[in-house]
């Protein structure tokens, strides 16, 4: 009778669960993954239902998790691989963990609604993973004060909504990534304000093509890294910036003239590079607060006349830079000077300070130069040194305080608000500013560029702990005040303040508390006195959460009775749960099983290997695909991409194949292979690339495609492939894939929309026929009626349908406008969007319908030029630029584009049915460019490159 009763009770304990769970099922089971995987969660971390039970650090909405802050949580393990399926998350804050080690998985890219990922102050390690560049909502991105190694992913460049992006202080390598024809790069990546990268191991020329007129920097830190060769020109393009750091690198050559033109820097560090010619005129920069231009092996030459006319300088230091001559008086008198230091230089005569100099005067430095003379004023407030010049050495006695090296320091620490400190009883807990005994929250400051040199004005701190109690009390979060000490310059220059924050109500803050402040530090929602700078905070891990300090006591006679009785029932709610949670677990291992074997129910026939579901394509094993490719030699190597290698394979029947292996880290999710070899498999049309098979098997993962030798259409535009594309090959070219585009329209059942229709996804055969390739975006029509699919926004820079961008509603006519783009391509030889130019805009603005071949020669390429008759060229750019109209409604069908280049082909001379008898076996080196294999982008799923802007107009 009793086990009746328990079994019914724990039905409907189950069903009470099951009802009363306000959290989704599978957001439930990442958070107990990543509950598994870390020590020290905090303690409310328990049941079944974190949305429910408002787990600390947990935000909700709908039932679903989406945002992660457990800032300074003293979190120790590594970020599980299983948060991936937290579709729904914007936030995922984890800074200031020390004890967070290990990779950063593959599996975050799969967080695609994720606006804030903040790590600064881990130590995760290993390489930052491409799959980053698939968040593209993010805004900010900040994994500084890490161990990251590897180089910056180029994927970043996809990331166009971010606003922030800090890798600093790291063990980055390698170069800073551009973008270059299809692939991404940071140039891309037009409105984000902040570039920090500095304290890595980043080497090679900063690029130029980084820097163009669109980018909207504010602040450039590449500082205390390894870059070589010379200042870019294209610096000066970047009207925005204001902060720039570029010290403690190895750049040479001499500092381009139209950094001039930067009006807007406050703060410009070139110091301590192998830079030489001219010392640079930047009087353009009427703001600039601080300059440091030391280190460096400029020409000798005179004090620069134009300096004492920057009248927002602060701060002045030119140590080692030839300088030669006087000193002028008048640079004393800048109203705002605060430091000067020009020490190591062979500056002479006399130094001369005018009664008007500048009451916030704090330091002179002109040690060991050739000073000979100097007359001390009794009311100078300021500190002066003169060491290791003659006027000490040999005319002064060498004892007056200017002679001597050391230099005064002045320290700040918050003083008591009117009351008397406090002497506290318990151990760690310190007095507040406001005379109460607390146990703080603490960490550093740490402002990378301040525009100030003068560490001791009391108000410069006052300032910022008024901001910062603002700031904290606006959330609101339970801050009582805030104490700021030992204000420090370090040897990169930085200005490091240690932060103290105290809690109100009570003397510790709960978990809620700490994780709040630390947000507010580690999103820059607070924002610092202008004159501070771009800063980052490093929290430590708060110990005194509460009852961290309560001594237990001694159990009573009574205590033991009710904590048996309260025992017994927690085990017997714990066994209920234990259960509860095996069922799930054991429900989500089957339901990983099925995610990462798609092909289980397959029952593939032996002998042929064919697979029902599959419209002439044949699963081939691994042990088949060895023996064709001769074990996956070398000799059958014929590209490496970064998914891995790609090999060429003969079939029994003698047909080559080109196969490509993915390497484990490369490997996409065996739902979306499913989905493209499905897909490929219907396809069947001499101008769609055809899918032989694939292989699934011994953890392998192939597609085999029929071997195409002449490579992409943007690869033989650009004459990689060494192929002539004079404009009757153009031309039929552009046929080819209009066909193959019109027959994914018309004529598959349902309605294929490519979804990135590019000059990369364009191959030619060996007679070059166009065939198109990639159905990593591929979408069905299906039989909706609507005529269009809503859908997350995938595609490349450049040949984006503006209308698709900006309605999520992706149509026929979507295709129709990338191919337009290939069309421009075709005329012009040029890449879409290059150096802010964009193809589309260039060829409207320049067109002149009045004059001979629309007064495009400029812009033509010369095989299109000097081989096209102005009539038949005059209507390839009349259905190009119908192809790219604005709306839609406006553009052809693939149908009508088709039916139009045949006639245009027909003007030429051309016979548009024929099959094309032109190969590219006469011309020198056909086959050594590119193989259309290698480009990484017809494996891994080219939804990597959505856009930042669709027309830069």
């Amino acid at each position: 009778m009793t086990s009746r009763i328990f079994l019914c009770f724990l039905v409907v304990w189950i069903h009470v669960l099951a009802i009363a769970a306000w959290t989704n099922p599978e957001d439930f089971v990442s958070l107990q993954s990543l509950k598994d995987s870390w020590q020290n969660v905090p303690p409310n971390w328990a049941g079944s239902d974190p949305c429910g039970s408002h787990w600390e650090g947990i935000g909700c909405s709908n039932s679903r998790v989406i945002s992660i802050t457990l800032s300074s949580m003293s979190l120790s393990g590594q970020l599980s691989g299983d948060i991936q399926t937290l579709y729904e998350l914007q936030t995922l804050d984890l800074s200031y963990n020390k004890e967070l080690t290990g990779p950063l998985p593959q599996s975050i890219g799969k967080l695609t609604k994720l606006s804030n990922l903040i790590l600064v102050g881990c130590s995760f390690s290993g390489p930052i993973p491409d799959s980053i560049g698939s968040l593209t909502q993010l805004v900010f991105l900040s994994l500084n004060s890490n161990k990251f190694i590897g180089g910056i992913p180029a994927t970043i460049g996809n990331l166009t909504k971010l606003y922030w992006l800090d890798l600093a202080d790291n063990q980055l390598t390698g170069n800073i990534p551009v973008s270059s024809g299809s692939k991404p790069g940071l140039d891309m990546l037009v409105h984000t304000k902040h570039f920090h990268f500095g304290k890595n191991q980043l080497s090679g020329e900063v690029p130029a093509r980084l820097f163009h007129s669109n980018l909207t920097l504010i602040h450039l830190l590449i500082e205390n890294n390894k870059f070589t060769g010379k200042i870019p020109d294209t610096l000066g393009l970047v009207q925005t910036m204001e902060v720039l750091r570029l010290d403690r690198n190895l750049l040479s050559g001499s500092v381009p003239q139209n950094i001039n033109n930067l009006t807007h820097v406050n703060e410009l560090h070139i110091s301590n590079n192998n830079l030489d010619g001219l010392l640079p005129n930047l009087t353009g920069m009427n703001v600039l607060n601080y300059l440091d231009m030391s280190n460096n092996s400029f020409n000798a030459s005179d004090f620069p006349s134009w300096i004492p006319s920057l009248q927002s300088l602060t701060t002045l230091v030119m140590e080692n830079t030839q300088l030669q001559g006087s000193v002028p008086a008048k640079l004393f008198s800048l109203y705002q000077l605060q430091t000067v230091i020009l020490r190591n230089n062979k500056l002479n005569g006399s130094l001369q300070i005018e009664s008007t100099y500048s009451n916030q005067l704090q330091l002179i430095d002109v040690q060991r130069n050739i000073i000979e003379s100097f007359t001390q004023n009794p009311q100078y407030r300021f500190q002066i040194m003169l060491a290791g010049n003659p006027f000490c050495n040999e005319g002064g006695d060498g004892t007056e305080d200017y002679c001597i090296k050391s230099q005064q320091t002045e320290t700040y620490s918050t003083p008591p608000d009117n009351c008397l400190p406090t002497e506290c009883s318990s151990k760690n807990q310190i007095s507040t500013p406001t005379c109460k005994c607390a146990f703080p929250y603490t960490g550093n400051l740490v402002f990378r560029a301040p525009s100030f040199s003068n560490l001791g004005n009391r108000t410069t701190y006052e300032t910022l702990q008024k901001s910062l109690l603002l700031s904290f009390q606006k959330r609101p979060l339970p801050v009582d005040s805030v104490s700021l000490s030992n204000p420090t310059k370090n040897l990169d220059d930085y200005l490091v303040i240690h932060l103290q924050v105290f809690p109100s109500s009570q003397d510790y803050f709960n978990r809620t508390g700490v994780s709040g402040i630390g947000f507010v530090l580690s999103n820059q929602t607070f924002k610092p006195p202008s004159s501070f700078g771009p800063f980052f905070f490093i929290g430590e891990g708060y110990k005194y959460f509460d009852g961290a300090f309560t001594e237990s006591k001694k159990a009573t006679s009574t205590g033991i009775i009710v904590g048996a009785a309260v025992g017994g029932s927690v085990l017997a709610i714990l066994a209920l749960i234990i259960g509860i949670y095996a069922f799930r677990q054991k429900k989500r291992a089957e339901d990983a099983a099925k995610r990462s074997d798609p092909f289980a129910s397959w029952n593939s026939n032996k002998h042929s290997g064919a697979v029902p579901q599959l419209t002439g394509a044949r699963f081939f094993s691994f042990e088949e695909l060895k023996k064709w490719t001769n074990n996956f030699s070398e000799t059958n190597n014929i590209g490496t991409g970064g998914y891995g290698k790609v090999y060429r394979g003969t079939l029994p029947n003698g047909e080559f194949v080109a196969i490509k292996r993915a390497l484990q880290v490369s490997m996409q999710g065996a739902h979306e292979f499913k989905t493209e070899i499905e897909l490929l498999s219907r396809v069947h049309h001499k101008n769609v690339v055809g899918l032989v098979g694939f292989c699934f098997d011994q953890a392998e993962q192939m597609l085999v495609y029929e071997y195409i030798p002449n490579g992409t259409l943007s690869d033989g535009l650009s004459g990689k492939t060494g192929i002539r594309l004079d404009w009757m090959r153009r031309l039929k070219i552009a046929i080819g894939a209009a066909r193959g585009l019109q027959y994914l329209h018309d004529l598959v059942n349902p309605p294929i929309i490519h979804r990135d229709i590019k000059s990369n996804n364009i191959l030619l055969d060996e007679r070059l026929n166009a065939k198109v390739a990639d159905f990593g975006l591929s979408k069905l029509l299906g039989d909706s009626g609507r005529g269009h699919i809503t859908t997350q926004v995938k595609g490349t820079m450049g040949y984006m349908d503006p209308e698709y961008y900006m309605t999520n509603q992706l149509t026929e006519k979507s295709d129709v406008y990338s191919f337009g783009v290939v069309l421009l391509e075709i005329v012009t030889g040029k890449v879409p969007i290059e150096k802010g130019r964009y193809i589309v805009r260039e060829v409207r603005t320049a067109m002149d319908k009045t004059k001979d071949m629309y007064n495009l020669q400029e812009i033509l390429d010369p095989a299109v030029r000097s081989g096209a008759s102005s009539r038949s060229l005059e209507k390839f750019v009349d259905i190009t630029l119908k192809c790219v109209e604005e709306e839609g409604v406006n553009r052809p069908t693939m149908n009508e584009v088709v039916k139009e280049i045949e006639n245009i082909m027909e003007i030429a001379g051309l016979n548009p049915n024929a099959e094309s008898a032109s190969t590219s076996e006469t011309y020198e080196g056909a086959n050594k460019g590119h193989h259309p294999y290698t480009d990484e982008s017809l494996f891994v799923y080219s939804g990597a490159y959505p856009p930042s802007k669709v027309e830069p107009k």
